[in-house]
Order: structure tokens, then C-alpha cells, then sequence
């Protein structure tokens, strides 16, 4: 019994040796760690590729952030998507009659969602850019709930019932457009008529000291 334990002993402080001349082996083996050498993660952080943005010209390109983030910018992308989906569908569909009110839609929309995000209508303010968009938007959801109720009921293709469906959400994001486009439009001509008796003012003192 005692020889059998000193045979376990004896195997076991072995083992336990070999396991810490290994350990050893290994810490030697190992190399130290060099500050001054670039660690992999540090490396590739600092590459000049990894983060960097679009060249110039396609910058110029791209809409600012600011204005796709702005409500006007998300209800002209919605209404140029709206547009050109139903455009699509009044292609593929019995209703191929209707399909010119949605591509002038689109192209209009897509005009003034590269114009005011461009800021074209701060370039040319001759244009009155708010009323322009008021009747556009007013005539877009009269078109639509026009051409919408007709497709659905006169046709009875899948096509024009879908482009049906999308004309009827394509008014409701013109009518919150012009309602917004309204008060956007009635703060407009208040700055225009707040405006016109200063310059009728200074008119008649610039005629005055001419006169003088």
C-alpha cells in the first residue's frame, strides 16, 4: 500500500517538473513586448485609407446631411420614390394612359430636391420658390386622388390597383407638403409686405436728397 503511494508520489512530482520546465520554455521563447514597435490595431487605425471620406468631386455630388435630415428633404426624396414606383406601374399596366402625370412628378420633384439642396433658391430669389412649391404640391394631390380613384376603379389589374394604392399615399405626402409649404408660404409674403414700405421709404429720401 505505502509502495503504491510512493509510486504516485514519485510519477506526480515528474509531471509537475515537466509542466514548470515547460512553462519555462515557453516564457523564454515568448518575446518581450517593444513599445516603440506599432501594435497591429494601432497600425491599422492609423492607415490612411481606413477613415477617409469621399473625394471633392463626389462630395459635390451628394446632398448635405443637414438637408436630407430636414423634414423638406425627406418629403421630396418620399415624393420622387412615390413618383417614380407608380410611374413604373402605370408602365407595366392596363391604365398605361395615366402614366405622365407621375413622370412629371418626379422630374419635378427631383428638380427641387437637387435645388434646395443645392440652395439654388437662395442663389435666385427672383423665383418664388414657395409658391412655386405650393401649387405644385396642390396640383400633384389633386392629379393623384384623380387618376388613383380612376385606376381602381376602372381597372382590375394588379398594376394598376398597386399604382392605385401608391397614388393614394402619394397624396397624403403632398397634402402634408403643401400644408407645410402654406405656412412657409404665408411667412414669405408677410416678410415681402414688411418689407415694401421700408423700401418705398428710402426711395422717396434717396428722391429727396436728389431733389436737394
Amino acid at each position: 500500500m505505502l509502495k503504491g503511494w510512493g509510486l504516485a508520489f514519485f510519477f506526480f512530482s515528474r509531471f509537475r517538473s515537466v509542466m514548470i520546465s515547460a512553462s519555462l520554455l515557453q516564457k523564454k521563447k515568448k518575446p518581450s513586448p517593444n513599445p516603440s514597435a506599432p501594435q497591429p490595431a494601432a497600425a491599422a487605425m492609423e492607415e490612411p485609407g481606413a477613415n477617409a471620406e469621399p473625394p471633392p468631386g463626389l462630395r459635390s455630388l451628394l446632398p448635405p446631411r443637414e438637408f436630407l435630415c430636414s423634414r423638406k428633404g425627406q418629403l421630396l426624396l418620399a415624393e420622387a420614390v412615390l413618383s417614380f414606383i407608380i410611374f413604373i406601374c402605370y408602365i407595366a399596366s392596363s391604365a398605361s394612359a395615366f402614366m405622365m402625370a407621375p413622370l412629371l412628378e418626379f422630374l419635378l420633384a427631383l428638380f427641387l430636391f437637387v435645388a434646395y439642396a443645392s440652395k439654388l433658391n437662395e442663389k435666385f430669389k427672383g423665383l418664388y420658390w414657395p409658391l412655386t412649391d405650393f401649387l405644385r404640391c396642390v396640383t400633384a394631390a389633386v392629379i393623384y386622388f384623380a387618376i388613383s380613384i380612376a385606376a381602381v376603379s376602372k381597372y382590375s389589374d394588379g398594376a394598376s390597383k398597386a399604382a392605385g394604392v401608391f397614388g393614394f399615399v402619394a397624396t397624403i405626402v403632398y397634402a402634408i407638403d403643401f400644408y407645410i409649404t402654406f405656412n412657409d408660404l404665408v411667412t414669405f409674403l408677410k416678410q415681402g409686405s414688411s418689407e415694401s414700405p421700408e423700401r418705398r421709404k428710402s426711395e422717396d429720401e434717396d428722391s429727396n436728397s436728389d431733389s436737394d
